[in-house]
């Protein structure tokens, strides 16, 4: 008889242990799956950060260019006269590549036709009369030109571009006129939110309009 209540107490005793133990499990188990949990949330958000970072960095303006590097360098087109095709005929111009080191690619295109085609590209026969053909100095802080979007001169005109000269274009003639006036134009209006240019002198009347009358205003 002796013996029963201590039967009784160790099984007590283990029952109490075991008890103990499974608690135990289940705390380090929930800890392990907390864990787990914010190593996952971690890696998810990081991941995301990257997708939008890329694309908010690799995004290029469709209006302008294509991008050829996130946000870097754009492949734009510059037109020049050619001969013998443009020499009877100023409205034709043909385009060859450049790349614009910035966002400024309605700039860049004027900047590469006033420094006229390359050696290679002169051989094959492209020129321009603007090349070497401004003198004077800056009416506008330096620049040769300045390009005003969505205005005809000083009227807002949604579409257009007025290129002003900041310096004198000295002319050789009606057909170089002409041929300038083709060149600045097409260059400008690959340009998606460009359809139409008007191209003034420094003194603010239109370039190569010899009747003076300021028919690019009209």
């Amino acid at each position: 008889m002796l013996c029963k209540p201590g039967r009784l107490v160790a099984m007590r005793t283990m029952t109490r242990c075991a008890a103990l133990l499974a608690l135990a499990a289940l705390v380090i188990g929930v800890a392990a799956c907390s864990d787990a949990s914010g190593t996952s949330a971690t890696n998810g958000s990081g991941a995301g950060g990257a997708a939008t970072a890329t694309a908010t960095s690799g995004g290029a303006p469709a209006a302008t260019a294509t991008a050829t590097t996130a946000a870097s360098t754009y492949q734009i087109e510059v037109f020049f006269s050619k001969h013998p095709d443009s020499d009877s005929n100023p409205a034709a111009v043909f385009p060859v590549h450049r790349t614009a080191p910035n966002l400024q690619v309605a700039t860049y295109a004027i900047q590469q036709l006033i420094a006229g085609p390359t050696a290679g590209e002169q051989a094959s026969g492209y020129y321009t009369p603007l090349m070497g053909n401004l003198s004077g100095a800056s009416n506008c802080g330096g620049a040769d030109f300045q390009i005003t979007l969505n205005k005809k001169g000083t009227t807002p005109e949604q579409g257009t571009a007025t290129l002003t000269f900041c310096r004198a274009v000295n002319s050789n003639g009606v057909v170089s006129d002409a041929q300038i006036t083709s060149e600045v134009t097409a260059s400008l209006k690959q340009f998606s939110t460009i359809s139409k240019v008007v191209i003034l002198t420094g003194d603010g009347g239109c370039f190569g309009d010899e009747s003076g009358q300021n028919r690019c205003l009209h």
